[in-house]
């Protein structure tokens, strides 16, 4: 029998675009020979525009916290409500792309591996230079050993007892760093996948840097937590 899925969508203000994500993923459930998940939770984080009232639409559960409390602490809200044994951690921001789910859980569902990280496509735009990136690629592999190629994708689909062993998961941008070091860590199968997932793009001008700037602070702190206090 196949596993209980859960979805988990952290948002923040996403209210332009997390409805397509959600109708995307509706669009999915309509095979019914092909049933790809069962829950859906939506977690704003505080949300200051119609994230909420866009997400009730179409999700299972939307939970609000009263303030933004970033992206690690509403994915923890999340897999801690879900009923799934496997949790599928996207963003907002896939639009229909979210369609390809099936090619996250695939791996996963079948027992190929433990834990699976979306691999995007080559970005059409310039973006950073890639500092965040090769920061993240460099302390994950001195910290757990594994050669990541998308340390910092969002899209991933992981067995529950991966994050119930972790327990905690790191805060703010850092998340991904954090999660993928404990999983390799504890000695879990990792698979990075290639997936035609599509999202926003953040680009060389003021409001990326900023971005950018936070993630590498994030990514960061999480990589000196890590060090400091390794899962084992």
């Amino acid at each position: 029998m196949r596993p209980l899925v859960t979805i988990i969508i952290p948002a923040w203000n996403e209210g332009s675009s997390i409805a397509a994500t959600l109708k995307a993923l509706r669009n999915v459930q309509s095979d019914k020979d092909q049933v790809l998940w069962d829950e859906l939770i939506v977690v704003d984080d505080g949300s200051t525009d119609d994230t909420f009232n866009q997400a009730i639409t179409w999700a299972d559960k939307v939970v609000k916290h009263r303030s933004n409390m970033g992206k690690g602490a509403a994915l923890d809200t999340g897999w801690k409500m879900a009923g799934g044994k496997i949790v599928v951690f996207i963003d907002a921001d896939l639009g229909e792309s979210a369609e390809l789910i099936g090619d996250l859980l695939q791996p996963v569902t079948s027992g190929e591996a433990d834990m699976t990280i979306a691999c995007f496509p080559s970005s059409l735009k310039k973006g950073g230079f890639g500092l965040v990136k090769g920061l993240a690629i460099y302390g994950i592999y001195r910290l757990s050993n594994f050669k990541s190629n998308a340390p910092l994708s969002g899209q991933r689909a992981v067995r529950m007892e991966v994050l119930e062993r972790i327990g905690q998961l790191s805060g703010g941008f850092g998340i991904e760093v954090g999660l993928t070091i404990d999983a390799a860590k504890a000695g879990y199968c990792i698979q990075e996948v290639p997936i035609a997932f599509m999202h926003r793009e953040t680009e060389r001008d003021w409001r990326g840097f900023i971005h950018r700037g936070k993630q590498f602070i994030s990514v960061s702190r999480a990589l000196l937590h890590k060090w400091r206090h390794p899962i084992c």
